[in-house]
């Protein structure tokens, strides 16, 4: 099944989760799964979150930021990958002075 995020509408989500700013976001979601194509600004951020019954992949498709995981942080440019488990807690910062965009799943 293909998904067509380019002509899905971008949602604004301001202060995601108890984070900073705005995550504008593309998102599809059935009864399984959660997938997002999502974009941080400068100095926003998606808040500090435990994930309890799913788990989430990030992939970062451009720009750079930090994830915020087991107490410490993790640095994460274009092309890496963050994974949180159930029962963990993560945050994703755009530390940097690019837009942060991602591929995101959550499952």
């Amino acid at each position: 099944m293909k998904i067509d995020f380019n002509s899905m509408e971008t949602k604004i989500l301001p202060n995601f989760k108890g984070g900073e700013g705005e995550f504008a976001v593309k998102m599809f979601t059935d009864e399984a799964v959660k997938i997002m194509r999502g974009t941080l600004a400068p100095g926003s951020s998606i808040g500090l979150h435990m994930h309890m019954g799913d788990a989430e992949i990030i992939y970062i498709l451009s720009g750079s930021g930090k994830c915020l995981f087991e107490g410490g942080e993790e640095t994460l440019a274009e092309g890496d990958c963050h994974y949180c488990s159930e029962g963990r807690e993560h945050s994703l910062i755009n530390n940097g002075v690019e837009k942060l965009e991602f591929f995101a799943v959550v499952k």
